[in-house]
């Protein structure tokens, strides 16, 4: 079974045409088979759209997929909006409904992270669960890496996927929210401590050189 994190050349194409609308944004994207939700958008897809603020700046659609996030994004904001995914079918598709919904768009074809050194200050995506807790981890540490300084890493995840280890196990390196919760579904934001890591490490040296004073 070939899952839309993967290419499998020889599944058989069979493309759909679809119309959503969205905070009514009427958007039409071409679908097929092996890319995540063929049939429409998905509800958890959806709900983080409707959730996400008025974003600005350098945006990142990771794990774009047929470019659902992105091309939202890149129609209802003056944001530079670049969309990657490592599902080469998918990448097509995006590249094909950006064109078809008039927007612009840079679209890559890649494997997480990998060379890219552009710092972003939004990322957001609904993250490819089915990779495994260890890889997805890996995953959003990186994407928590390329954030500015005062970026914000916006994700969706359904309750029963591991939300609330996912919670507690980054809730102890990075700040996390949970925006909203809709039908199961958890809109969740992430941010670096920067400001608190530069207060205790101020902290711990002035405590050294305070110690140092009185030897």
């Amino acid at each position: 079974m070939s899952h839309y994190f993967e290419n499998d050349k020889n599944l058989k194409s069979d493309e759909q045409l679809i119309k959503v609308s969205v905070n009514n944004t009427d958007l039409t994207f071409l679908t097929d088979s092996g890319v995540f939700s063929k049939k429409g958008l998905d509800f958890g897809t959806r709900s983080l759209l409707e959730s996400i603020p008025d974003v600005k700046g350098n945006i990142l659609d990771l794990g774009c997929g047929y470019g659902a996030i992105g091309i939202y994004i890149a129609k209802t904001t003056n944001s530079k909006v670049d969309m990657i995914d490592i599902n080469e079918r998918s990448v097509k598709l995006a590249k094909r409904n950006s064109i078809l919904n008039n927007v612009d768009v840079n679209i890559m074809s890649n494997d997480g992270f990998d060379n890219i050194d552009e710092r972003y200050d939004f990322i957001i995506s609904n993250p490819p669960i089915r990779i495994g807790k260890e890889k997805l981890y890996q995953l959003l540490n990186d994407a928590l890496k390329h954030l500015k300084k005062d970026g914000e890493l916006w994700i969706v995840i359904n309750k029963n996927q591991g939300v609330k280890s996912l919670i507690n196990d980054f809730g102890k390196e990075y700040t996390v929210e949970v925006v909203k919760k809709n039908k199961g579904f958890y809109i969740i934001k992430l941010k670096n401590h920067w400001r608190m890591s530069k207060y205790l490490l101020k902290f711990k040296v002035s405590g050294l050189l305070l110690k140092l004073k009185k030897i």
